[in-house]
């Protein structure tokens, strides 16, 4: 507090000179208005007026000042002021006038009501005027500075392409030129309005479209673009970035393009520029949310999110924790990456966040039932499982242990606390399953409905497919074999998946919770299926090299329990999928399940783990029928795929397989 109190007082001296410049400007305006109205008569009319005017000069400016100060004119930062700032500063103007008017009236009209609205007018024109000119010098200085130290230094800024001639492009170029001239020098700007052809953002020219950009790399000798169009989503965006890429300049972007206000101005947030991540070039439509549903059920609960340290849960607490929950429960067994979390989370949100942290295993129901005696948690997000697919091949007992049997506990636990409602979250490996990761996967999504039928507790499953830059991901082993030199492994030439950033996956799992229809498996528009080759040599060029030129493709097989694509839906709910509000949302028909069978067959799974022996596999093949196992236990113990290419292709095989996959159609 004294800390803000000693910055107040040292803003006070430029506010108070402020006010005292517009007391003579306001009086500059006056006289000038003065001028204009009686423009046609005598000097000694026009000096009568003043005379006039002079008594009630005070109170006109203590008026204007009164409104200007409560109004929040001197708390304008004129330096990145805006048309925003200038439309307060007319609307404040214009309130001081009809104010002055009313107290005239009711002292029987002595003013001139012609020289007070004239006198506002140019009221306007010179604060404002004197605020942007003072701007506009203190930017030619900088930048006539900036130029000196850079001169001094030998150093030469180096030519910039800017994406956008809209308010984010405006901001870009103001960024370079006034704020950080390490950044680069705009030279161009290309935009597909073409009513903005041949016209300057701050004397930089647009000079055409981003179809010209590799055509005005080459002619204004760029050497960076920078992408600057907050609107610029999904898969335009992978083009535009294909498109610069192409060109071999260094391509960034604004740090946070969509932090932008009501204008579409830019926030302080969005000052600075950016690399480009793998997210960006597989950019997808952003994900429209109906935010009042979601607040609806997590506003001022306590919500559980197991796993939530890890890449799923811990992006869920991060999109939970802005709808205000009267506390969240982070639950891990790990617990460096859920502290990390927590700290992040207070250092953003504050210190006193209701946050807890709490270390267990959800194979412990004496732990779990400890938790829900304690905090009485409404809403649980269930992400904590074994995920990563080989190392579950050669551990099935384990992947069984903690998938099912603790997801079990954990719905068990739940359903005798009274839990409200209850978020599971699946993948598109549960359908058709050849892995046991996948096949435990279903499992839960039965469990799930068994739950559902059986206990007040709104129960559901979320279905979706690889989620980019998670723990295992693909993208994390590509670029490091990248950063490595290669070569770039990939497993079988024609494989493909379904990709999603995390943020899209954690707000779409919000969503389908809201729906909140118990028992019912939610499947998540994954859109377009991405082949895993393209994937690879997209990064490889993502990264400035050529595929099999500088960076060698090596295809190693199909590794035990992965199949060549992925499946969101089984055959038989293809026809049966119900839509949702939510266009990206859809439910897959019920399972018919015997649930005495069910038990049954789950008490002889358990008997299986405990044993730790193969016949886990047989028995989960048992349970979910659609399971084929791709994988094959040797006798040295290791665990190899059954099906599918396992030798290493040469290189002109590697060079036929990607022509055959680039020539494909999307």
């Amino acid at each position: 507090m004294k800390q803000d109190n000693k910055q107040i007082i040292r803003g006070l001296p430029r506010r108070v000179a402020l006010m005292a410049l517009d007391c003579v400007l306001i009086t500059l305006s006056y006289l000038i208005a003065i001028m204009l109205r009686f423009d046609g008569v005598d000097a000694y009319q026009r000096i009568g007026v003043i005379h006039t005017m002079t008594p009630w000069m005070p109170y006109i400016l203590l008026i204007y000042l009164l409104v200007f100060w409560f109004g929040g004119l001197y708390e304008i930062l004129w330096e990145y002021a805006g048309m925003r700032d200038l439309a307060r500063l007319t609307l404040l103007s214009g309130l001081a006038t009809g104010i002055i008017m009313l107290v005239d009236l009711m002292l029987d009209g002595v003013l001139y009501r012609t020289v007070l609205v004239l006198g506002a007018v140019f009221n306007v024109a010179f604060v404002g005027g004197i605020r942007l000119f003072w701007r506009l010098v203190r930017s030619l200085a900088l930048q006539a500075q900036n130029r000196k130290r850079d001169h001094r230094r030998g150093k030469h800024a180096v030519p910039l392409l800017i994406v956008g001639a809209g308010n984010a492009g405006a901001w870009a170029v103001n960024l370079c030129k006034n704020k950080n001239r390490s950044f680069g020098d705009p030279v161009v700007i290309v935009d597909d309005d073409l009513t903005k052809k041949n016209l300057r953002v701050q004397g930089v020219p647009v000079r055409g479209t981003i179809s010209d950009i590799p055509e005005l790399v080459r002619k204004y000798h760029i050497a960076e673009i920078v992408i600057a169009i907050t609107s610029l989503k999904g898969e335009r965006l992978s083009e535009v970035i294909n498109l610069c890429n192409s060109t071999h300049c260094r391509v960034r972007m604004l740090s946070d393009p969509q932090s932008v206000d009501e204008s579409g101005n830019p926030t302080s947030r969005g000052m600075g520029l950016r690399e480009l991540n793998t997210a960006d070039f597989l950019s997808r439509d952003e994900v429209q949310l109906n935010n009042a549903q979601i607040s609806e059920y997590l506003h001022d609960k306590v919500v559980l999110v197991t796993g939530g340290g890890g890449s799923i849960g811990s992006e869920l607490c991060r999109q939970i924790i802005r709808y205000r929950p009267r506390q969240l429960l982070i639950f891990d067994i790990y617990e460096n990456c859920a502290y990390e979390l927590e700290m992040e989370l207070r250092n953003k949100y504050g210190r006193d966040l209701p946050i807890v942290t709490l270390i267990g295993s959800i194979r412990d129901k004496r732990r779990l039932d400890e938790v829900f005696e304690t905090y009485h948690p409404s809403v649980v997000f269930h992400a904590a499982a074994h995920k990563h697919v080989p190392l579950m091949e050669v551990s099935p007992a384990e992947a069984v242990k903690n998938n099912v049997f603790g997801t079990k506990n954990l719905l068990t636990s739940a359903a005798e606390h009274d839990v409200e409602r209850f978020v599971q979250l699946s993948t598109d490996k549960a359908v058709n399953p050849t892995n046991v990761m996948g096949c435990t996967k279903r499992i839960c999504e039965m469990l799930i409905q068994t739950f559902a039928q059986n206990t007040t507790m709104k129960c559901m499953a979320v279905r979706f497919g690889n989620v980019l830059g998670s723990h295992g991901s693909v993208i994390p082993l590509f670029e490091e074999q990248i950063k490595q030199g290669g070569p770039v492994t990939i497993t079988h030439p024609d494989i493909v998946r379904y990709f999603m950033t995390i943020t899209e996956a954690a707000q779409l799992v919000l969503q389908a919770g809201a729906l909140a229809k118990s028992g019912s498996i939610y499947v998540l528009d994954m859109g377009k299926p991405v082949r895993i080759m393209d994937l690879a040599t997209r990064l490889i060029r993502f990264y400035g090299y050529e595929p099999n030129v500088d960076i060698d493709i090596k295809i190693t097989g199909l590794r035990p329990g992965e199949k060549l694509y992925e499946e969101l839906m089984l055959d038989s709910e293809q026809d049966k999928m119900i839509k949702t509000a939510h266009d990206k949302i859809f439910i897959a028909p019920p399972m018919k399940i015997d649930l005495a069978e069910f038990y049954s067959e789950l008490q002889q799974l358990q008997q299986h783990v405990d044993k730790n022996d193969e016949g886990v596999v047989v028995q989960l093949q048992k349970i979910v029928h659609s399971y084929h196992p791709n994988r094959r236990l040797n006798k040295d113990h290791t665990v190899s795929a059954a099906n599918g290419n396992t030798g290493i292709l040469d290189k002109a095989e590697v060079a036929k397989a990607l022509a055959e996959t680039q020539n494909t159609p999307d």
